[in-house]
C-alpha cells in the first residue's frame, strides 16, 4: 500500500504503517552514520545534548557525496543499518521514531522499535543519484569534522522508502523470505 507521510512522524502515523508499505517522507529528516553515532554515545555518556531534537524524528544512515551544481545535495544513497544497531535502541527509548537504511536489523533493535512503536524504513541501495532528487535542502547541524558523516538536516519531498519493521515487530525481510519459499515454480 502507498502512503504519505510527514516528518517529524506522527504517532498516529507509525501506528498505521505495515512491513510492506511503500512510503513517500516529506519534511524534515536527519543524517547519521557511524562516527556521529558513536559521538552522539559519547555525547550522551557525559550527560551532554544531542545536536538534534530526537522526539518523533527520523534519521537517514547516509553519507551524501557533494551537491552537483544546483542541487541541495550529491548522491544520497543508504548504508547499511546493522553498523548503527548497537546505538539505535537508545536513541528509539530517546523518542527516534524512525529510521532509514538497508539490510537486516538486531533483535535488539526490533525489540526497541516494538516498544517506542516505531519504524524502519529501507531506502533503495544503488539509487544514491535517484534519491537525492526528493532531498530540495541539505544544512549541515553538527560534527563538520566528521566530513560525509557529519548530522545534516534534510528537507525531503516525497522521498521513497519501504516498511521494513513496523511498530508491531512485523519483518519485510522474514516475511518476503516466507512467502517467497511457499511459491511453486
Amino acid at each position: 500500500m502507498e502512503k504519505y507521510i510527514e516528518a517529524p512522524i506522527l504517532p498516529q502515523d507509525i501506528q498505521e504503517l505495515r512491513a510492506g508499505d511503500m512510503v513517500y517522507i516529506s519534511g524534515t529528516i536527519y543524517t547519521a552514520r557511524d562516527a556521529a553515532h558513536k559521538r552522539m554515545q559519547e555525547t550522551l555518556e557525559r550527560g551532554g545534548e544531542l545536536p538534534l531534537e530526537l522526539q518523533n524524528n527520523v534519521i537517514y544512515y547516509m553519507g551524501p557525496s557533494p551537491a552537483r551544481e544546483g542541487r541541495a545535495i550529491g548522491s544520497a544513497g543508504p548504508t547499511t543499518a546493522s553498523r548503527m544497531d548497537k546505538y539505535a535502541p537508545q536513541l528509539l527509548d530517546l523518542g527516534l521514531k524512525g529510521m532509514i537504511g538497508k539490510g537486516k536489523r538486531s533483535q535488539a533493535v526490533m525489540d526497541a522499535i516494538i516498544r517506542n512503536k516505531a519504524v524502519y524504513f529501507a531506502a533503495i541501495g544503488g539509487a544514491g543519484a535517484l534519491l537525492s532528487k526528493s532531498i530540495t535542502q541539505s544544512t549541515l547541524i553538527a560534527y563538520d569534522d566528521l566530513g560525509t558523516e557529519a548530522i545534516r538536516k534534510l528537507t525531503v519531498k516525497n522521498f521513497p522508502v519501504i516498511v521494513v519493521i513496523d511498530s508491531l515487530g512485523n519483518n519485510l525481510y522474514e516475511t518476503a523470505i516466507e512467502e517467497f519459499q511457499q511459491m511453486k515454480f
